[in-house]
């Protein structure tokens, strides 16, 4: 025998990388591999042991065995083998998201919820399922959807003007909204009457406030299930299940979902979970703490009193009149007010944290105080001259008037 040689076979055959030679005629091996590190080892002359398999380690491989002839051993025969080495590996992360997020509230129709649950860096492709409260769902396959198709259709929330919770039961049973009420719904039911009573915070000047929609569903829901999965670059496949159905906050609301996976490189399945929470307490901070005139005030929201999922959808209006930039709302968890005057002392502003199980408002009052560095004008904060001036002023015309008579 004259040497043995391991060839790794790239881009469907048309590149052979010698990664490893033994020449018998020296009794010695060595690697072809650049930063050799011991990976490949020799095993009884003719075969490759690879300690530390990867993902790029998957392909087919040849070896090639050259040989004396035995009629003069100035000529060597060749002959050669192939084998495909099949790499599996386990998936490396697992997370739940919630389709179309941050989305509305709605109040007056269902609509539908999507969760997606997003498994990586495994090879194979995994079995993905969901559960909910630890039981195993029955959903309904979807076949895959085109390319370039939406699955999720855009939703839109009716605006607040148009919405009773917002007004007086007496103004709402009497229709008195400025355009009616265009939306007759039924009463919602008595379990929720606790709950839709306004919760105040510790935080001042503040009011929190839930509502929940005028519509149920009696029937257990339909899930829709989609699964899809697409190779990466690095060799592993990314994994996405869907699944789908018609929201319904009564008893949505804190209910369980969990995505599991099953491989065949793994022991026991992989698992990731959420609670559908709706919004809850919002916690506001505004800075300065003591705003003055000419101040800039930060409105920001911190958080909740529970965790929120899925991410809740922001907005900010001024009750009465618009903002100080003269929008009538702002998206987003703070409201910053450049140079605040002193027309806003006692401007309330509310806070809609709402997400498609639930919505609720914080409204939250600024107090303005004087800023000494700032000069007044004549006139006090009443828009009238000062009481001393005024009182002198009535007197010198008084005595002129009674000299110029005598």
């Amino acid at each position: 025998m004259r040497e043995i040689v391991w060839y790794r076979v790239t881009d469907g055959g048309t590149i052979k990388q010698k990664i490893f030679t033994f020449d018998a005629m020296f009794s010695t091996n060595f690697s072809q591999m650049e930063n050799y590190r011991k990976r490949e080892d020799l095993v009884y002359q003719s075969t490759v042991r690879l300690p530390e398999v990867r993902i790029s380690d998957n392909g087919p491989y040849e070896c090639h065995v050259g040989i004396y002839d035995r009629a003069t051993r100035e000529k060597v025969v060749l002959a050669s083998g192939n084998v495909f080495l099949n790499v599996m590996a386990p998936p490396t992360s697992i997370s739940v998201l919630a389709a179309d997020t941050p989305a509305p509230f709605s109040r007056y129709q269902a609509q539908n919820f999507t969760l997606v649950c997003v498994v990586s860096g495994g090879k194979p492709a995994p079995l993905v399922y969901f559960k909910r409260d630890g039981e195993p769902i029955e959903a309904t396959p979807l076949p895959e959807p085109p390319a370039g198709a939406s699955s999720w259709a855009p939703r839109s929330l009716l605006h607040r003007d148009l919405d009773d919770t917002k007004v007086p039961k007496s103004l709402a049973a009497d229709g008195e909204l400025g355009m009616g009420n265009p939306f007759p719904t039924a009463d919602p039911p008595r379990g929720l009457a606790a709950e839709r009573d306004s919760v105040t915070e510790s935080i001042p000047e503040t009011v929190v406030s839930r509502e929940f929609p005028r519509w149920v569903h009696m029937a257990e829901p339909i899930y829709y299930f989609r699964h899809t999965h697409a190779p990466v670059s690095d060799g592993t496949v990314e994994a996405r299940a869907t699944l789908t159905w018609t929201l319904n906050p009564q008893i949505d609301n804190e209910a369980l979902f969990s995505c599991e996976v099953k491989h065949p490189a793994l022991s026991m399945p992989m698992q990731s979970e959420v609670t559908l929470v709706a919004p809850k307490g919002p916690k506001i901070t505004m800075t300065p703490t003591r705003a003055r005139v000419g101040d800039t005030v930060r409105i920001l929201v911190q958080g909740f009193q529970n965790e929120v999922f899925p991410e809740p959808l922001f907005t900010w209006t001024r009750v009465g009149s618009r903002l100080l930039d003269g929008s009538a709302e702002h998206d987003g968890k703070e409201l910053v007010l450049e140079r605040v005057p002193a027309e806003l002392n006692g401007s309330m502003y509310r806070c809609t944290a709402q997400n498609p199980l639930g919505s609720t408002d914080t409204h939250t009052r600024l107090i303005v105080f004087e800023n000494p560095n700032i000069p007044r004008g004549p006139e006090d904060s009443n828009g009238s001259l000062p009481g001393h001036c005024g009182f002198r002023f009535v007197l010198a015309l008084t005595l002129t008037v009674i000299l110029e008579l005598t």
